[in-house]
C-alpha cells in the first residue's frame, strides 16, 4: 500500500509540475528523522541521514542523490527509479546532475504562506546556496508551495477512502462516548474513556495527545486547541469534544455537542436550542456555497454573516481547513481576509480538496455550540464525508 500511494502521489506530482510549467520539484534535506520535512511523507517515505536531493523532473523522472549508507533503505522504501549514493560530498554529483537536465526553474521547499511546503531549515538554505553560487542556477530557485499544496490537497480515490475510514472510526467513538458522559464526569475522564478506545484499536490520535481530545464543558471554558481539564460536567451544560483519530497514514478531526439535561427537562432550553440550529444552518449554507473556483474567505463569508446576522459574535478562528496526511493540511482554506492567513483564503478551491467546516458560537449561561464536518469537494459541489450532526444530542441528568 506504502509504496503504491507514493506512486500514485509522484504521477500526480509529474502533471502538476507539467501544468504549472516547473521542470525540477527539489526536496533538499538531512538528519530528516530530527528535523522532518513533511514532503517526505508524499512522495519518499522515509528518512535520510545524510545531506540529500530528491528531485521529480517535469518529464516524468525521478532521482535520489542520498549518502552511501542510505542508498539501500531508499531503494526499499521509495519510489523513486533512480537513486545515486555519494561518499564525501553531494555538491560535485548535484552540481553536475543539474547541468545535464538544465531546469529553467527549481522549486524548492520553502515557502511563506504553507508551514507544509516550509520543510528547508535556513541552514540547510545557506548550503544550498554555497553550493549554487558559481552557477547559473542560483537565479532560479522558486518556490514549491503551489506543488505542495496542489499534491496535498488533490486526493485520489485511494487516499479519499482512506479518509472516510478515519471518520466512520470517529463517528464510532463519538457514539461510545455518549454513554459514558454524565453530570460528575471530568472533561479529562471524558478524554481518557476516548483514549482508551483509540489505544484498544491501535489507531493513533490525530494531532498531539494533550488536546486530542480537546473537551470543553460548561459556559467559560478554555479556549480551541486547550487541553481537557478536571472540569466536571453539569447540568444544564453544553459539552463539546474536538476530535479525530489517524488510520494508515490519514486523519480525521470532527467536533460534535451534546446538552445535559436539567431535573425536569425533556428537551433543551429554547436559547440553546436556537444557538445549535443557527450553528447547524450556518454549516449547510457553507456546503452549499462549496465548489471547485471558489475562493475559501467566499465561503467563510456565507457561514460567518449568518452567525452574526443572528445576533451571535463572529467566530474567532478560520470556518475550516484542509486536511489529509496532517489534521492540519496545506493549502488554501476557509480562511477569513485576515492577514494571518497570508494568501491562503484567495485562492480557488478544487475538486478532491477535503475541508473540515466548523463554525462556533457561545450560548449564555451554557456553553459553546460547535460542530466539525468533514466535506470533499466535487466538480460541481461537495461530497459529505461524516454524517452531519442536525439535533444536539441530550444527556440525562
Amino acid at each position: 500500500m506504502q509504496k503504491e500511494l507514493l506512486t500514485e502521489k509522484i504521477k500526480q506530482t509529474v502533471e502538476i509540475l507539467n501544468e504549472k510549467n516547473i521542470d525540477m520539484w527539489l526536496i533538499f534535506v538531512k538528519e530528516s528523522s530530527a528535523i522532518h520535512d513533511p514532503s517526505l511523507d508524499i512522495v519518499v517515505g522515509t528518512n535520510v541521514t545524510w545531506h540529500s536531493a530528491f528531485m521529480i523532473m517535469k518529464d516524468g523522472s525521478t532521482h535520489a542523490f542520498v549518502g552511501s549508507l542510505d542508498v539501500s533503505n531508499t531503494k526499499d522504501c521509495t519510489a523513486f527509479e533512480n537513486v545515486y549514493g555519494y561518499l564525501k560530498s553531494l555538491k560535485e554529483p548535484f552540481v553536475e546532475f543539474l547541468y545535464k537536465y538544465d531546469p529553467a526553474n527549481i522549486a524548492v521547499n520553502y515557502s511563506k504562506n504553507t508551514n507544509l511546503a516550509d520543510g528547508l531549515t535556513h541552514g540547510m538554505y545557506l548550503t544550498l546556496v554555497d553550493y549554487l553560487r558559481d552557477t547559473k542556477y542560483l537565479n532560479r530557485l522558486i518556490s514549491s508551495e503551489e506543488i505542495v499544496s496542489s499534491l496535498r490537497g488533490r486526493k485520489s480515490a485511494r487516499e479519499i477512502d482512506l479518509m472516510r475510514t478515519s471518520v466512520k472510526e470517529t463517528e464510532r467513538i463519538f457514539d461510545e462516548v455518549t454513554g459514558f458522559i454524565k453530570p460528575g464526569r471530568t472533561e479529562k475522564e471524558i478524554a481518557q474513556f476516548i483514549l482508551g478506545k483509540v489505544s484498544e484499536r491501535g489507531y493513533e490520535t490525530a494531532w498531539d495527545v494533550e488536546h486530542c481530545p480537546a473537551v470543553f464543558t460548561g459556559p467559560d471554558t478554555a479556549g480551541a486547541h486547550a487541553g481537557p481539564t478536571d472540569r466536571k460536567v453539569e447540568k444544564g451544560h453544553l459539552l463539546n469534544i474536538d476530535f479525530g483519530v489517524k488510520i494508515n497514514g490519514y486523519c480525521s478531526d470532527m467536533q460534535r455537542t451534546w446538552y445535559i439535561l436539567r431535573d425536569g427537562e425533556t428537551d433543551a432550553p429554547e436559547n440553546v436550542k436556537k444557538g445549535f440550529y443557527v450553528l447547524r444552518d450556518s454549516i449547510r449554507l457553507a456546503g452549499e456555497k462549496l465548489k471547485p473556483g471558489v475562493t475559501g474567505c467566499e465561503v467563510d463569508d456565507v457561514a460567518r454573516g449568518h452567525i452574526t446576522s443572528n445576533g451571535y459574535d463572529e467566530y474567532p478562528h478560520g470556518l475550516g481547513h484542509q486536511l489529509g496526511r496532517s489534521a492540519h493540511d496545506a493549502g488554501p482554506g476557509l480562511f477569513p481576509r485576515w492577514e494571518k492567513y497570508g494568501t491562503l483564503p484567495y485562492i480557488p478551491l478544487e475538486k478532491s480538496q477535503v475541508f473540515t467546516i466548523e463554525p462556533r458560537l457561545n450560548v449564555e449561561g451554557h456553553g459553546i455550540v460547535t460542530m466539525e464536518e468533514e466535506v470533499v469537494l466535487t466538480e460541481s459541489g461537495c461530497e459529505y464525508l461524516s454524517v452531519p450532526q442536525t439535533e444536539l444530542i441530550l444527556i440525562k441528568g
